[in-house]
């Protein structure tokens, strides 16, 4: 009978599982198979416990933990040791939208500074919502571009949901515009002042995540390139 409810939640776990990597944007996709599995380990540790194995139980458990970043067992320590994170965010800003990108996640999330959703946050809004406000930033290229960018993260299927065609977007340029310092510093996520190392560093970590040949955008890569010869320019 153990075994039975055992079994119940597995599947309840991996029907929870395939629902979650359905909706998953390319960015979060990683991050969630690594809990799913911290799931799975854990779940296999109780097993191993239950029927009297704990030392094997609870190495396993520990391994669990470390995928889910809750620590480990005393003693079992992390898989492959602690890992610092920077803690950096990127901002970009477009005359409708402010868009942030978080370092160490790749997580993206942005608010409307302009138009008919003046204030809104992009992850309340429904699709509906959505496909307007892609409709109103059709006369701001760098804003649609930025807004497609997000999009493509939280929902990669979205051009056929809303009948786009595949080359709107994405196309914009990112010298429309003169770059300031500070918004130089804010895309990259510095602080005023950071040097030559900090710059091309940042640089480097954001073109890992957001290069055009990795399934980021090209329009953001272009803002990460104006940003790093901005700055490295003044020096």
């Amino acid at each position: 009978m153990p075994y039975f409810f055992l079994g119940v939640a597995a599947l309840v776990l991996l029907v929870f599982a395939a629902k979650r990597f359905v909706a998953a944007s390319p960015a979060d996709l990683a991050r969630q198979i690594k809990q799913v599995s911290g799931g799975v380990l854990l779940f296999i540790a109780a097993i191993l416990m239950f029927t009297g194995r704990w030392v094997f139980g609870l190495a396993v458990a520990g391994f669990g933990l470390s995928l889910l970043g809750l620590g480990g067992i005393p003693g079992f320590g992390r898989v492959g040791g602690s890992r610092p994170t920077s803690g950096k965010i990127s901002t970009v800003r477009t005359a409708m939208l402010e868009m942030q990108l978080d370092h160490d996640s790749g997580a993206m999330r942005g608010r409307v500074i302009a138009g008919t959703y003046d204030g809104s946050d992009l992850d309340q809004m429904d699709r509906d919502m959505l496909r307007a406000l892609w409709l109103d930033c059709g006369a701001d290229e760098e804003s649609r571009a930025l807004l497609e960018a997000y999009f493509d993260r939280r929902n990669p299927s979205w051009r056929e949901d809303f009948d786009a065609n595949e080359s709107s977007g994405q196309s914009a340029s990112a010298s429309t515009g003169a770059m300031t310092d500070k918004e130089a510093y804010q895309v990259l996520g510095l602080s005023p002042g950071a040097g030559k190392t900090e710059i091309r560093e940042a640089h480097r970590r954001l073109m890992i995540r957001l290069h055009p040949d990795r399934g980021g955008s090209t329009f953001l890569a272009a803002k990460i390139n104006q940003a790093k010869d901005r700055l490295l320019s003044g020096h």
